[in-house]
């Protein structure tokens, strides 16, 4: 049985997946879905509203982040308490950060969401229409993540040495740069979707519900971060 795809977290998870006699649904994951964005929200809301904005409260809730999607990937079954842990600290970082950018560039918030929201209701349709379109993208996908990954950990190491790659700054080809990333992002959510089919039709264990709407919400996070990224270059570009 086969059902790999390139989000780490989805594989990873059902690779260690052991059937305990009752199954996943459709009905079932999206039912965890909301769940983990009602958290995330309201974790974002009083982050907001609540939390001033202070790099090291960033920072600490960031690795608290971490250490959680960590063991999620690393424990599948532990994913219908550690998701919902995950969810809430990363609804209170993306509120930390969300705040930040508003603070330099006021009202771009609410069009990152936007167009975050408009990019999964697009890709629900392109995928209802033509569930293969992510067999078909799957390899690209995987390519273009790695490669966003090692460039993103050369731009890292560099940076310690006082050298900014033109991908991290508002000229053309950072623009390009983060426009290209937000396209691989938005079509990683089509391999998301095959991933929870996939799992469904090959009777994954139920836990796996909950994993299965965790994977995705880390790609729905990153979107949403690559959106604001991009966003932001565009408005500073024009100062």
């Amino acid at each position: 049985m086969n059902i790999g795809k390139t989000n780490p977290a989805l594989t990873s998870g059902f690779k260690k997946a052991m059937q305990d006699g009752t199954t996943m649904t459709i009905t079932g994951t999206i039912t965890k879905i909301v769940i983990l964005l009602a958290v995330l929200s309201c974790g974002f809301i009083y982050s907001w509203l609540y939390i001033p904005y202070s790099s090291g409260i960033m920072m600490g809730v960031s690795i608290l982040t971490l250490i959680v999607a960590l063991i999620t990937t690393s424990v599948p079954k532990l994913a219908q308490y550690s998701s919902i842990i995950y969810a809430a600290f990363e609804g209170l970082f993306l509120g930390c950060i969300s705040k930040l950018f508003n603070m330099m560039y006021p009202g771009i918030v609410l069009p990152a969401i936007l167009l975050t929201i408009v990019c999964v209701f697009v890709t629900l349709i392109v995928f209802g229409r033509n569930p293969s379109i992510a067999d078909r993208t799957r390899k690209g996908v995987m390519i273009a993540l790695i490669t966003i990954l090692a460039t993103s950990v050369i731009g890292i190491i560099l940076s310690f040495f006082g050298i900014v790659l033109p991908i991290y700054s508002n000229g053309p080809i950072g623009i390009i740069f983060s426009l290209v990333v937000v396209v691989v992002a938005t079509i990683s959510l089509m391999q998301d979707y095959s991933f929870i089919l996939r799992g469904t039709q090959f009777g994954e264990p139920k836990y796996m519900e909950w994993y299965a709407a965790f994977g995705l919400m880390v790609t729905l996070v990153w979107l949403y971060m690559e959106i604001l990224q991009l966003i932001a270059k565009i408005v500073s570009s024009r100062d």
